[in-house]
């Protein structure tokens, strides 16, 4: 009884033992293989066809697909859908790259021409900060000190002749432009030439107006050596004038 429970305790390890080995099966491991990397080769499709093509296991098992051997399925083939994914994926890695650096390119020209065209740093371009700024400097000084050796009587004879409020709307006009050309977007170039152009007409307005100044000088001193002359004549004695007028007609026929 005891070697008859051993024999058969024997006999079902035995079982399980062959029932955890593991099975190998080349077709299954052939298709494993042909989908994942391998190549498609079609002697490994079993089983083959056999003599004439006569094998019935050929038949029951591809018959209903007979183009199947034929036509390379693996996903990672040359020419299968992971392959292309793939391709596909590095060709748009490669676009995005271009893009990026299209879009950099941009980005770097946009902000050259803002520096260029912006107002913002007008102040620190080294011709308005070495010269520009110097000269429009003095003319504001010459602006402010515009009566600057001329006496109480020049300087009304100016604000009642209309030329002292003539030289203020110029030089106002000529502040407005020079904000504008200072503050409005624009390249380097026309922003000096607005300012060189800005310039000579300041230079031109500062010496008109000294020739203003000169002239309403010597045309008030003509004027007063008039009235002075015209006193003089009114505050002579009826007398004096005969006497003058007299001593004229003596001379006048004397020259006879």
């Amino acid at each position: 009884m005891k070697l008859l429970l051993l024999g058969l305790a024997l006999f079902f390890f035995g079982l399980s033992l062959n029932a955890q080995m593991k099975i190998r099966d080349d077709a299954i491991i052939n298709q494993q293989e042909r989908m994942v990397f391998k190549s498609w080769d079609r002697k490994k499709f079993t089983p083959t066809s056999g003599f004439l093509g006569l094998n019935p296991l050929y038949w029951m098992t591809w018959g209903l697909h007979p183009n199947y051997p034929k036509q390379d399925l693996r996903p990672l083939g040359p020419s299968g859908p992971q392959t292309m994914r793939l391709g596909l994926a590095v060709a748009m890695g490669k676009a995005t790259d271009d893009y990026k650096k299209h879009s950099d390119t941009l980005a770097e020209n946009a902000a050259a021409n803002y520096v260029a065209y912006s107002p913002l740093l007008s102040n620190l371009d080294p011709l308005w900060s070495l010269y520009y700024s110097d000269e429009f400097s003095s003319f504001s000084a010459d602006y402010n000190d515009r009566f600057l050796g001329l006496g109480p009587r020049e300087i009304n004879y100016l604000y009642t002749s209309g030329l002292s409020l003539w030289y203020d709307e110029q030089y106002a006009s000529l502040s407005e432009r020079l904000s504008f050309a200072r503050s409005l977007p624009m390249d380097r170039g026309s922003r000096i030439l607005s300012y060189h152009r800005l310039l000579l007409e300041c230079r031109k307005l500062r010496a008109s107006w000294e020739d203003k100044k000169s002239h309403c000088r010597s045309y008030l001193n003509l004027s007063y050596d008039k009235e002075k002359v015209k006193k003089r004549e009114t505050s002579m004695s009826p007398v004096a004038k005969n006497d003058i007028e007299i001593a004229n007609k003596i001379l006048k026929n004397s020259k006879l």
